[in-house]
């Protein structure tokens, strides 16, 4: 595998002030972070959260614009960080290739990362599938606990795009096989174990969450993995997991970069001791919250900042003008042909975003990630729009320069975070009915009319409400295109109501996740999907994951 040109993980860390015995070398570029030098330091930094719009298939950037802020701030002398999930192997040989930023705002070692890393994914992915197998053995062995298969909520997973194991059954070849029964598979990424991992606060309450995960249903009661007794055992597997990895910019400026809950199907941030380091160790933190202002920054907001006491000081909105023809009506062949009116007409998708942040109290910038196909009429006319509605933007081409690429942002973000005052408060109070929570997810961030519950949907809710889990949070499942629930319906859909055909309980994590639409947890491959990119040469040189 080749690496060039990279600094030694003890001297990016020493940009943190930690020394080569703060962390956990593995191997020359990679690291982890111990809790316990993380927490001995108080948090000092500026947060500020990184979204956009809704994104066409090929995404707009938000990893690399993360990444590329961080280094330009380095380079007008602030010290800063980027706190950023880690990349699922899914989609990484699926459709969008890897995800850790691109061109000259990359972390390194990328193609390390996009595959193994440290192993955080594959220790999610064993806790996960061994217990499956404890609550199979049980049914097998005459369940104690007098669980019905047919009542089991927990699934396997994987870390791979496979359709094929959406639906499956297992137990088939006679009684000593098991418990014949219907199950399927989730993407490792939708794992409520690794949504456990990234809003636990440390080991303590890693096991706690743990052990609140629901397995089954047994009558109006539940059945949880304490129930079991496996808590303690899925906290070993995790153990090293549980801690913060770091890494480095093409630049050499440091990157946190823990779990990687997709925002689709999850909520689609990198963990709270990840962000507590970054806060501990810089002066400002750059995070990412996956997809568009939508789903990621409302997770972000409510989900995520509420459990672990964040503040947010500011938003800033990943925008390129290919997705503002595309939400404008143009066709995705077409979106780098300059096109003013569709141009124009693709804002409302924007300014929606926009509203929904001030919503929540956050001073917003918005970043203008450059292509090379842009034009400077349709640049010069959407900065002139910004700052009409009294919004700073900048455009930025930290793919091509890096941190100089961004030195403009850079700047603007700065005299917001010393100008801007955050006001932040969640969309709802946790105390609220878990209906109400929905219907205003639904209503106020995406413009639906109301809400419909499908038959399952329903008897899931009555469920919750008699085991008294009312308390949840919400993240709905929901496609990353649109607005709404409808993939097809760009720009700023009106007169749609939100269909939820079915919940899925994350009592662990401490939410529910309601599925809108045809939402699913385990994506399928494209007809030509990045693997047949890939190529090893004979001195194990990796090429092609990007």
């Amino acid at each position: 595998m080749m690496i060039q040109k990279l600094q030694p993980i003890t001297e990016v860390s020493g940009q943190l002030g930690l020394s080569p015995q703060d962390i956990i070398q593995y191997g020359p570029y990679k690291a982890k972070i111990p809790l316990d030098v993380i927490y001995q330091r108080q948090r000092r930094a500026k947060l500020v959260l990184m979204t956009s719009i809704n994104p066409t298939p090929a995404g707009e950037g938000k990893t690399t614009m993360s990444v590329g802020l961080s280094q330009a701030l380095t380079k007008i002398g602030v010290k800063a960080v980027a706190v950023l999930r880690e990349p699922s192997m899914g989609p990484t040989f699926g459709m969008k290739g890897g995800a850790t930023g691109g061109g000259a705002s990359r972390v390194e070692p990328s193609t390390e990362i996009n595959l193994h890393f440290t192993g955080d994914f594959h220790a999610i992915t064993a806790a996960h599938n061994l217990l499956a197998a404890i609550i199979d053995n049980e049914l097998f062995h005459g369940s104690r606990l007098q669980i019905n298969p047919k009542h089991v909520l927990w699934k396997r997973v994987l870390d791979v795009n496979d359709r094929a194991l959406r639906h499956v059954v297992i137990g088939l070849g006679g009684a000593s096989q098991g418990v014949t029964r219907e199950t399927g598979f989730d993407i490792t990424a939708a794992s409520e174990v690794m949504a456990v991992l990234t809003l636990a606060h440390d080991l303590p309450d890693l096991k706690r969450r743990l052990g609140r995960m629901v397995v089954a249903a047994r009558g109006n009661e539940m059945v949880s993995v304490s129930d079991i007794g496996a808590q303690e055992v899925l906290t070993a597997i995790l153990n090293e997991a549980m801690l913060p990895n770091l890494v480095q910019t093409k630049e050499h400026t440091p990157v946190i970069m823990h779990g990687g809950p997709f925002a689709n199907i999850a909520h689609g941030c990198n963990s709270i001791v990840a962000t507590e380091a970054g806060l501990r160790m810089s002066d400002v933190v750059i995070t990412e919250a996956g997809f568009g202002a939508d789903l990621g920054a409302e997770k972000f907001l409510d989900i995520k900042a509420p459990e672990a006491r964040l503040t947010p000081d500011l938003a800033v909105v990943v925008v390129t003008l290919r997705a503002l023809r595309y939400h404008g009506g143009q066709s995705l062949k077409d979106i780098s042909q300059p096109d003013l009116n569709a141009l124009r007409a693709g804002m409302s998708n924007l300014n929606k975003h926009l509203d929904n942040l001030k919503r929540f109290g956050l001073p917003v910038v918005v970043a203008i990630n450059k292509f090379p196909t842009d034009t400077k009429e349709e640049t010069d006319w959407l900065l002139r729009e910004m700052a009409r509605q009294g919004i700073g933007a900048a455009p930025a081409d930290v793919f091509a320069q890096g941190g100089q690429g961004g030195e403009m942002l850079g700047h603007l973000v700065m005299q917001e975070l010393r100008d801007g005052k955050s006001q932040y408060t969640p969309l709802y109070h946790a105390l609220e009915p878990l209906e109400e929570k929905i219907d205003k997810i639904a209503t106020q961030i995406y413009g639906a009319d109301g809400v419909d519950y499908a038959p399952a949907a329903l008897k899931t809710l009555r469920r919750l409400h008699k085991w008294g889990e009312d308390n949840l949070q919400v993240c709905i499942a929901k496609t990353q295109y649109s607005l709404s629930d409808n993939p097809k319906l760009l720009g700023r859909p009106e007169g749609f109501r939100l269909t939820i055909r079915d919940i899925d309980i994350a009592r662990g994590a401490g939410y529910i996740v309601p599925l809108a639409g045809d939402m699913i947890r385990m994506p399928g491959l494209p007809k030509e999907p990045t693997s047949f990119r890939v190529r090893v040469d004979d001195e194990g040189n990796i090429f092609g994951i990007e």
